[in-house]
Order: structure tokens, then C-alpha cells, then sequence
């Protein structure tokens, strides 16, 4: 376990008591992890009512909706591997469904579709299995139009679980441990829970103090949207994978193109809003934040991680009625990172600076305003010389041919940035995205009159 300061450690205990004190949670979990390890977590209260030993970092909980970012990590594998796209029909692959929804609506949560299967199942807890999903499918109505607004789905989860079985030719579950939970070293997440030490789930009921025991839901052919148990230990694993996922497992392309927001979660608030499989929220400090929530009778838990300091805030709650999770884990990911940073590098000198580049070095101006163009280790950059921009990543280029260079990140992604020289080799102008830019600054058309 990383070390952090004293005060830190003090004020995270402090949160997170705090929390298990006002929502009446029988137990909790709370970590804050950094580099796949827990940078410091504690349990507060009690793993069972019939002991007092408290919840521990190798504790399953059922963690519930959080597994749905496993089953759309696997569906962007799948898509990596040129088994899909996300503008295919989910029935191009799952013959029974007849209803129009492309992969980047049901991962979005955007195709309209209700949010459960058919019959009263939160009523009877009684879930489908996987012919009676299939089968009834196409008779669960489409509530709403695709992109219209958000809509969380469970039952359309369910079905990207069937997609992957389709493609993959094997069972949901071994298509995770084989893709993800192996390779990661994840040993004690598994669908419901393993033979392994866990916490057990209550009911608080608000009017008494005498938590009442929930049942543990078989979730049968909807485990692929909210079937998995975990623990601190293994979610600061996939916490670190959502930071930097390992290039053979997932490119950081693709969780970059995850974390895209796709629609806002609510037009009031506008502090949420969802990629493919992830909530991205905005907490009140300022940051985003990547992850997702779970709620199953008797477990809520939370996973976030901030993926520019790769730190991330895990709360695991053993009620089902409890603190927000996705408030409490970045409150205390965010004090970590506020308080306790990460250092920086030191600063290293490059080892090469190009020719072509010498002469594009330096400040240029375009529709008025500075912009500086710089090379680092070998790369030409380039940001907009503001103070609001200062904390902004550069945009980073790529040569395609000569005096032609892609945008790769940053500012302008995509776009060409073309260079003009005179006979001498000077350079004339730039053309970044088709912006005209100068030397000097000067107005539109301006150089029209030259």
C-alpha cells in the first residue's frame, strides 16, 4: 500500500466515517488506489451483524452495475478485432432481435429501449434465463427514441452479454476471465460470490436500527449487466485499467473513444454524463471522473478513477439504501489528489530536434490569437498561447509527407496541418485544420489585399 500523509489518512477516515454514520451502513469499505494498488482503504463498521469484524480490502461485494463496464470493455475488444461495428444492429449478430438498436446506442444507454425484461422482476426476483431473454426480447417496449435522452437499460446490457457469447462462441463468463480477469490478475471477482471471505447485505429500514437480511439474486442471462462480486483489492486492479489499459488487452484509443461523453445524464445538472459503458462525472472540484455505480438488495458500491492521475476512489456499502457511492468515491479520490498528488518527473532534455521543424518553431498567429509551436522529444507541438489553455494538453503532429503533418491529440484532433516554404526554405505560413496562420498577427483577408 502506498504511503500518504498522516492528514490525509486522517481527514479520508473522517469522510468516510462520517458517511457510514448518516447513511446507517452496516459496513463499508472505502479505498482510494493508484497504480493497481490500494493507496489506503479501511474498513468501517462490520462485514456481518453476528460479528464485529469489519470489512476488509479481500471482501466480496456484490458490486452489481459496475460489471457492465467489463461487458462493454469486452464488446470494444470485439470491435478492436473487427468483429463489429458500433453502427451495426445488435440483431446483425443476436438473431432474435428485431428491434433497430446499434451497438453504440444499447453501450450508451441512448437505444430507448425499458429498463428491465419482461414480468415484474424486481417484485418477483425472479430473473430470465437466457432462451426466455432471447425469446422475449423484441416484446419489451421501446420507451422512448434513440439519442432522445438517456435511459438506463439493464435488459439491453443483458443483451450486449448474448452479443458477446455469439461472437466469442463460448459462455459470457469465460469470455471475462479469459480476456480480462486473468490477464489482469483479478482472482476474486466472480460471478456471485465465490467460497471467499464476504460481507453480507441488509436492509436498514428508516424508522429502526435492526438490519434485515437481503437475499442473494441468481441473475441468471442478466449476470453480463450487474452479476459480479468483487473486492477493493481487485477493483483497484480495474481502476488502473481504466487509467492505462495494457495495449494487448485494449488500445488507449479505444478507452479514450470510451470515455467520449455521448449524452448528458440529466440537461438540468450537466455534471454527468455517458461514454460507452462509463459515467464520466464531474465532481465538485473540477475533475472528471470515469466509472460506474452497482446496486443489488443490500450492496451499493462505486468505482471512479480520474484517469489523468490515475488515481481512483472505490466505496463498497453493504445496505441498500446507503450515501451516494459515486459522490463518496470521488470526494475521496479527489481529496487524495488535492492533497496528497502524485509527483511529477523531472523535467529530461530532448535528444533530437529535426530540420524540417526549425523554421515552424515559435509563435504564430491565427484569427487573431498567439499560438506557439514548440518540439518535444522528437514531436512538434503546438497550443494556444492563453492563459485558460495553460493546463491544456498540446497538440501533438505527425509527419504524412513532406510539409504535411497529422493532428494525433490534442487540440484540432485529425486534422492536416500544411506547411508553406518559400524557395530559401522559410517558412511563409501555416494552414492548421484550413486556418491561415502568420508570423504576425492579422486580420481576416488581410493578406488578400497584400
Amino acid at each position: 500500500m502506498a504511503t500518504l500523509r498522516d492528514s490525509t489518512v486522517r481527514n479520508l477516515h473522517r469522510i468516510s466515517l462520517d458517511k457510514q454514520r448518516e447513511g446507517r451502513v452496516p459496513g463499508l469499505y472505502a479505498a482510494v488506489c493508484r497504480g493497481g494498488g490500494l493507496a489506503w482503504g479501511e474498513g468501517i463498521g462490520v462485514a456481518d451483524i453476528t460479528g464485529d469484524r469489519a470489512p476488509a480490502a479481500d471482501d466480496q461485494f456484490l458490486i452489481a452495475s459496475n460489471t457492465k463496464t467489463f461487458t462493454a470493455v469486452m464488446v470494444m475488444q470485439l470491435r478492436d478485432e473487427g468483429r463489429l461495428t458500433l453502427d451495426d444492429l445488435l440483431g446483425d449478430h443476436v438473431s432474435e432481435v428485431s428491434h433497430p438498436l446499434t451497438i453504440r446506442q444499447c453501450l450508451a444507454h441512448i437505444s430507448g429501449m425499458a429498463r428491465e425484461p419482461l414480468g415484474d422482476v424486481w417484485e418477483t426476483l425472479e430473473q430470465p434465463d437466457a432462451k426466455e431473454l432471447r425469446r422475449d426480447f423484441d416484446d419489451v417496449e421501446r420507451v422512448g427514441r434513440p439519442h432522445e435522452r438517456w435511459h438506463y437499460s439493464n435488459v439491453v446490457y443483458a443483451m450486449l452479454g448474448q452479443l458477446v457469447e455469439e461472437l466469442d462462441g463460448r459462455a459470457w463468463a469465460e469470455s471475462l476471465r479469459v480476456r480480462l480477469l486473468e490477464p489482469l490478475e483479478m482472482r476474486r471477482t466472480t460471478v456471485g460470490f465465490d467460497d471467499g471471505p464476504r460481507a453480507t447485505g441488509y436492509y436498514v429500514a428508516p424508522y429502526d436500527d435492526v438490519p434485515r437480511l437481503e437475499p442473494v439474486m441468481d441473475l441468471k442471462a442478466m449476470v453480463p449487466c450487474g452479476g459480479l462480486a468483487s473486492t477493493a483489492g481487485d477493483l483497484a486492479r480495474w481502476s488502473a485499467f481504466v487509467a492505462g489499459p495494457p495495449a494487448e488487452l485494449l488500445s488507449a484509443d479505444t478507452m479514450e473513444e470510451m470515455c467520449q461523453p455521448q449524452i448528458l445524464l440529466n440537461t438540468q445538472l450537466w455534471t454527468g454524463a455517458m461514454g460507452l459503458g462509463f459515467f464520466l462525472m464531474r465532481s465538485p472540484a473540477g475533475r472528471t471522473w470515469v466509472g460506474h455505480t452497482g446496486g443489488m438488495p443490500g450492496h451499493i458500491t462505486g468505482v471512479f478513477t480520474h484517469r489523468e492521475s490515475g488515481t481512483g476512489g472505490i466505496v463498497l456499502m453493504n445496505a441498500t439504501v446507503t450515501p451516494a457511492p459515486d459522490a463518496l468515491a470521488m470526494e475521496l479520490g479527489d481529496h487524495v489528489v488535492e492533497h496528497d498528488p502524485v509527483e511529477d518527473e523531472p523535467w529530461r532534455p530532448g535528444t533530437e530536434l529535426p530540420e524540417e521543424y526549425r523554421p515552424i518553431l515559435g509563435q504564430w498567429f491565427s484569427e487573431g490569437h498567439p499560438f506557439v509551436f514548440s518540439v518535444a522529444k522528437g514531436k512538434l507541438e503546438a497550443r494556444i498561447d492563453v492563459p485558460a489553455a495553460a493546463k491544456m494538453p498540446p497538440s501533438v503532429f505527425e509527419r504524412v509527407a513532406d510539409g504535411v503533418y497529422r493532428t494525433v491529440s490534442g487540440r484540432e484532433r485529425g486534422e492536416l496541418l500544411r506547411v508553406t516554404r518559400a524557395a530559401d526554405g522559410t517558412v511563409t505560413k501555416l494552414n492548421w485544420a484550413t486556418y491561415l496562420f502568420t508570423r504576425e498577427p492579422i486580420a481576416f483577408g488581410e493578406h488578400l489585399d497584400a
